[in-house]
């Protein structure tokens, strides 16, 4: 069992959850959530008016039958003559749009030309294994989650976006996105990459040079503390505890890089689950995995690229998100017998 992880209930990848720390995070959660839903609702609000869908390939008196069925133009002929005289029949683009009342004619077609479509909103949280990604994909974009998964693992497509790995995990950007109900698997996860792309800039390069590590490296390091972190102001101390146990040439035990081997999670973890034998679990196998598992935010990379100064090597859930660090295991254990017992006292008093 792990000196870091065995010890303490789980946080937001759902490793071992505790009664004290559900009660505890479950509100959190909750309001995490509403959080999200309140952004969407009120940031981005639904459009209002004609919808009306071009599909590829659309020739130009099929365009103008949509848009007059819709009750968007009312004459397709002359929407058809202001068409040509413009000289744009060719230049209309397919999509999604939602057209205005009394729009004129030339508004309607600047809108096509322009492919001023609707865009739907994708929220990518922090912490997403590409797993998860693909779920949210097939709900907001209609991507089978399979056709997802299979371009994220394609070695091909890796090289094609400048990445030095083998699958994409860990570098789906989390964050919010707006794509065309056009977009394709590959237009979608090509934004991602590149949004992580663009945030990694020349300065965080530099560091990477100054702390001998690779990019896939420390993407995974950082996917270990996204995994482990309630607290943006721990990561960089919970980084300093696996780099210390990295440099000494101590196992991780991350409870993360278990999570990512079990299909059905992120769940309660068991102890057959620590025997699985992969180069994933930092159980069995000293040092980092082979990639990330997960994809972090832009805090988490950085904590993984500047941790803090300590000489922590272990850590124990406190019960509120946060955790107690020790340098030994003596002092570990202590910290683990405390929180035992008011994780016990509660369990009384909720009994």
């Amino acid at each position: 069992m792990s000196a870091v992880a065995a010890f303490r209930p789980s946080r937001k990848n759902g490793v071992r959850k505790g009664g004290l720390e559900a009660a505890l995070v479950l509100p959190a959660a909750c309001l995490a959530v509403g959080a999200v839903m309140l952004f969407r609702t009120w940031v981005i609000p639904e459009p209002e008016g004609v919808f009306v869908e071009i599909p590829r390939g659309s020739a130009l008196p099929r365009i103008a039958s949509l848009l007059e069925a819709g009750g968007v133009i009312p004459h397709r002929a002359a929407w058809i003559f202001c068409v040509k005289w413009l000289g744009v029949s060719n230049k209309l683009q397919a999509g999604q749009y939602c057209f205005k009342e009394d729009q004129s004619n030339f508004s309607v077609i600047r809108m096509l030309r322009k492919g001023e479509q609707i865009h739907r909103i994708v929220v990518i949280p922090e912490g997403m294994t590409s797993r998860r990604i693909a779920r949210i994909l097939s709900r907001e974009m209609g991507f089978p989650e399979d056709s997802v998964l299979l371009l994220v693992r394609d070695h091909g497509f890796c090289r094609d976006l400048g990445l030095p790995a083998e699958s994409l995990e860990g570098y789906l950007f989390p964050d919010t996105y707006q794509f065309t109900a056009q977009a394709g698997i590959r237009e979608v996860l090509t934004a991602m990459v590149r949004r992580f792309q663009a945030l990694f800039h020349d300065s965080l390069d530099s560091r990477l040079k100054e702390m001998n590590m690779t990019l896939n490296e420390v993407v995974t390091l950082a996917s270990i503390i996204e995994g482990e972190a309630m607290l943006d102001a721990e990561k960089s101390v919970i980084s300093s505890l696996y780099h210390n146990r990295l440099r000494i040439g101590m196992a991780l035990q991350a409870d993360p890089t278990i999570q990512y081997l079990i299909q059905d999670g992120p769940r309660r973890l068991l102890t057959r689950d620590l025997a699985i034998d992969s180069p994933y679990n930092t159980y069995k196998y000293r040092g980092l995995p082979p990639g990330p598992v997960n994809n972090p935010g832009l805090p988490s990379v950085r904590a993984a690229l500047y941790p803090a100064r300590t000489r922590y090597l272990y850590m124990v859930a406190a019960g509120d998100g946060s955790h107690v660090f020790s340098t030994s295991l003596e002092e570990h254990l202590k910290a683990k017998r405390r929180f035992d017992r008011i994780r016990r006292s509660y369990s009384r008093r909720s009994k």
